[in-house]
This record gives structure tokens, sequence and C-alpha cells, in this order.
């Protein structure tokens, strides 16, 4: 089992903290949150975590190796995807010429191993039909597989997904939450941090809410929902999954 640690996260912007003392932690199997209000500091934590934001204090841990001062593309290398939340495939490129710009990178596999390995990632995420289509012609449900399929010909241990709900529409969102399950029951680790808290949640089996900077609450999502401090901050005392 993997174990991916972020240890007392701190960043300043001008003079004021907006991230204090920040842990949190993700293993092989498991889906969490890291949600927040706007403003809280949890992109930023998240962005430190990824490797886009330089942390001034703490430790980003993965299976025991510290990866702080690692650049995103070395952290990548070692098993940290990440999908950010605009569109990141090529746009002038086929589907399986974008899956296959990251298969290549993998000096480990042969090109027979690499046509195998595409084949499998269209298969697996149903996307066989549109191998041949530009990245510009796909639907935002399509592009999201394509993004994720080749995240995956990375082989990473871990895969960080920046708003993976935002600007899609309701029947997409069903089918984001059944490839997140689907990346965990495949033995990877999932970060997600999402505006969209109540697909975020339903998705999760652990969270970890963040305001002003500090952690307030963490725990399984029934515990999120009745802490009265996340009532209180966030969430109200209406809201219900």
């Amino acid at each position: 089992m993997s174990t991916l640690e972020a240890k007392n996260l701190a960043k300043s912007y001008k003079g004021r903290k907006v991230v204090k003392d920040v842990s949190i932690s993700v293993s092989s199997g498991q889906i969490v949150g890291l949600l927040g209000p706007n403003g809280a500091g949890k992109t930023t934590s998240f962005y430190m975590i990824v490797g886009l934001v330089p942390r001034d204090e703490g430790r980003i841990i993965l299976d025991n190796q510290d990866i702080s001062n690692m650049a995103m593309h070395s952290r990548a290398r070692n098993g940290i995807g990440y999908l950010p939340q605009e569109a990141s495939i090529f746009r002038r490129l086929s589907v399986e010429k974008n899956i296959l710009a990251v298969l290549e990178t993998r000096k480990e596999l042969s090109k027979n191993d690499q046509q195998v390995a595409l084949n499998d990632l269209l298969e697996e995420f149903n996307i066989e039909h549109i191998r041949k289509n530009l990245g510009a012609s796909l639907s935002g449900g399509e592009r999201r597989r394509v993004e994720i399929a080749r995240a995956l010909a990375a082989a990473p241990k871990f895969i960080l997904l920046d708003e993976p709900f935002a600007g899609v529409d309701p029947i997409s969102v069903i089918d984001i939450k059944k490839i997140i399950e689907h990346l965990r029951d495949r033995g990877l680790g999932v970060l997600i941090t999402d505006h969209n808290v109540r697909e975020t949640l339903d998705v999760c089996e652990f969270a970890y809410i963040v305001s002003q900077g500090e952690l307030i609450a963490s725990g399984e999502p029934a515990h999120i929902l009745e802490d009265q401090m996340v009532k209180q901050v966030y969430l109200g005392e209406e809201f219900k999954l």
C-alpha cells in the first residue's frame, strides 16, 4: 500500500498566512476530499501537494520519501498524477495520440507494450469509438474520460483531481463519479478538491475541511455533516446529501 502525506503545510502571501499547519493523508484505494469555503486555503494546500505552488513550511511525503523539493514533473514520475480543472488534452491530436504521447515517455515499455497499454486504456474508459477523433471535437464528458485515461498512462499511484465536477452537466457528473470509484477500485489513491461539496462528499470516503487556512474538521462524510463548526462556517444547518 502507498501513502501520500502532507505534513504541517504553511503558505503566506504578502505577509498574510493563507495556509496554517495543514496536514492530510491519502492511501491506496481511498477517495479523499479537500473542501472548504472560497478563499479558505484549500486550493493553495492542494497546489502545494501537486507541486504547482512552493510551500513555506511543512513536508510532502510519498511512501516515506520526502518529495517536498521535487518539481511537479518529478513528482509525476514518482507516481503523483494530476488532472487540472481546465482542458489539458492536445486539441489538434487524436484521442489515441494524446494517450500515446504519455505512454511514449515510459522507457520501460516497448513499442508493442505501448500499443497494448493504449488499447487497454481505450477499452477501459469506453473511448475506443473516438480513438481517431481530434481533441477539439470531444464533448465535455468524453474529454474528461480521455484526460483520465491519459493520466493513467503514466502509471501513477495517486491521482489528484482539481474541480472534476466543474462545468459538466448532471449526466456527466454521474459518469465522473463512477470513474472516480473505478480509480479507487483500481487501487489508486484519489484526492479531490472541488467547489461542488455535495458531489464530492457523496463520492469520498474521508474528507478534510479547511477554513481560514486551517483544518477545522476531518473524517467520514457522515461525521463531517454533523460537525457544528463545519455547519457554522461552510455547510449551514439545512445541508444534506
